[in-house]
């Protein structure tokens, strides 16, 4: 394990959709690369952290997993402040899940910065036998929103990994083109923040493309 304490960035992300889609337990599987079947309703908001590597900068990750229950949407709320990053969850068994989807993504867009990168995603491909929603359906919505969209399995680790690892990424490239942006526009040639030694970890430059499983790639 890499005990270099340097971390380069911090990007909130923040989980949201219905209560039971299993947003705990994709983010234990990210965070802890753990899964419990005797997991409870989140109370409020919880969130942990984990760091990646991306094009050599230390990323830290803060993710926060909001409870799905309607009497905490208040509470919450003022989580989505900071925010760089979304996975909207709902459950490829349960209809309404993805019903209240659009629902979802308003409230996030009426709180979160215009810039927020958002992952739509169909939890629970591992019943497939039990699916009530289409992956076409999700994928056409996602395409609509301007949305990513994956199906995962939190307790087969399908694809969690690639999800959050997208989001990431696709936040680190935002991030980086603003700082290139703002460095250029001060014309003082100081691009401290972008340079660095880089440091390649074997193996995380794949991460983003090679762990997509087959039975419920995007793709």
């Amino acid at each position: 394990m890499d005990m270099n304490p340097k971390i380069d960035y911090v990007f909130k992300v923040v989980l949201i959709g219905d209560s039971a889609v299993g947003k705990s337990q994709i983010l234990s599987r990210f965070a802890r690369d753990e899964f419990s079947l005797d997991s409870k309703a989140t109370i409020g908001v919880e969130f942990q952290t984990r760091t990646v590597v991306i094009e050599h900068k230390s990323v830290k990750a803060q993710i926060w997993d909001t409870a799905g229950q309607e009497r905490y949407r208040a509470v919450t709320s003022a989580y989505y402040r900071g925010a760089v990053g979304a996975m909207l969850v709902y459950d490829i068994t349960k209809r309404q899940t993805f019903d209240h989807v659009p629902r979802w993504l308003e409230e996030l867009r009426n709180h979160a910065d215009n810039n927020i990168v958002i992952m739509l995603v169909g939890n629970k491909c591992d019943l497939d036998n039990l699916r009530a929603v289409p992956t076409e359906d999700a994928k056409e919505f996602a395409q609509k929103e301007g949305l990513f969209f994956l199906e995962t399995s939190a307790m087969e680790a399908t694809n969690v990994e690639t999800a959050f690892l997208t989001v990431l990424t696709e936040i680190f490239k935002i991030v980086s083109k603003k700082s290139l942006i703002a460095s250029q526009d001060q014309g003082n040639g100081n691009h401290a923040s972008l340079s660095g030694t880089s440091i390649v970890v074997p193996g995380q430059e794949q991460d983003t493309t090679t762990k997509k499983k087959s039975c419920c790639t995007s793709a």
